[in-house]
């Protein structure tokens, strides 16, 4: 072999070991690289799953009340969990947003003392047939579901987020359990016959902290609406009812006349009379459904539902029922 042929071995010997060594490091970097690639997915699928994660909360806590008002007496087992001491002598609460407790709107049973029974009735009782479906007034939470045999039966009680509680006797079946959220309208339980009752029907009550105020003061259960957006809960006057359907205004403008002699019987006669008819208001310039409302003593949700509004403003001219 001469001295050529040798040394064009040798180039040709390092020519392939360079190549050979230029693919082991490729190689070598697309493992890595891969490697790198396969880490990176995990941590955007650790990222997307942290993301689901908090909107998934920001759901839930949307969809849950404030919790705030679940605290004093929640996990008490008793009707009323509050101490006198804490109940405020005036409280104004928000009662729109309801449903009525069942389809049905005839009253049985008033509130007050029973003579029959030498005690008071804290509640209105509803006419339901047996597994009629009882459903939530107001949005909140479910804080008790029990049951007493000389009492209330099968009971639910619901705790909302206006400061209410509702309670819902005689019960057939729950629907609910302790803890549970629920929407105003959703159902919760089906009436029926348990405890101390003389046929099917639900005893229903509306309990500020303990306070059994008198249904009728926020309901009008003929017409299947709120009296008021508001109920204005007070010590002194929390038993009493409230009607403000046109022929209870016309009765007590007719008997305010004969007291005021000639000029009040042609008052309630021509005022009072035309007040009682009226069905219909013509918006005036300034007028929002509040207004309305307040004047002609009924609630924006009424006013609303009648005449298909969903803003709180109406045009001026226009006419719209009132009842």
């Amino acid at each position: 072999m001469t001295i050529r042929q040798a040394l064009t071995l040798i180039i040709a010997a390092a020519a392939i070991g360079a190549t050979a060594q230029n693919l082991q490091s490729a190689s070598a970097l697309k493992n890595k690289h891969d490697k790198l690639l396969a880490n990176q997915e995990r941590v955007q699928d650790k990222i997307r799953a942290k993301a689901v994660d908090a909107y998934a909360q920001g759901l839930y806590d949307d969809e849950e009340p404030e919790p705030d008002i679940y605290t004093e007496g929640w996990d008490s087992g008793l009707v009323n969990p509050f101490k006198e001491s804490d109940v405020p002598s005036s409280k104004v609460i928000d009662v729109t947003g309801y449903r009525m407790p069942i389809d049905g709107n005839y009253v049985t049973s008033h509130y007050g003392y029973r003579p029959r029974f030498g005690r008071n009735h804290k509640g209105v009782d509803l006419r339901a047939a047996m597994g009629d479906t009882v459903r939530a007034a107001f949005d909140g939470k479910v804080r008790l579901t029990k049951f007493e045999r000389n009492g209330f039966g099968f009971y639910v009680i619901v705790r909302h987020e206006n400061g209410l509680e509702t309670v819902y006797g005689h019960l057939s079946r729950f629907l609910v359990q302790p803890d549970q959220v629920v929407k105003a309208g959703q159902p919760i339980a089906l009436s029926g016959n348990t405890g101390r009752s003389t046929g099917p029907h639900l005893h229903f009550e509306t309990r500020f902290m303990g306070y059994a105020i008198n249904p009728e003061a926020i309901f009008d259960f003929e017409n299947r609406v709120t009296h008021t957006d508001n109920y204005t809960f007070n010590k002194s006057s929390y038993t009493q009812s409230r009607n403000y359907s046109p022929a209870k205004r016309y009765e007590s403008a007719r008997h305010s006349g004969k007291k005021a002699g000639k000029a009040g019987r042609y008052s309630a006669s021509k005022h009072g009379k035309k007040s009682a008819t009226r069905s219909t208001y013509k918006v005036r310039s300034g007028d929002n459904l509040s207004k309305i409302a307040k004047r002609n003593g009924t609630t924006v949700a009424r006013l609303k539902k009648l005449n298909g509004i969903k803003s709180n403003n109406v045009a001026a001219g226009r006419v719209i029922r009132v009842k």
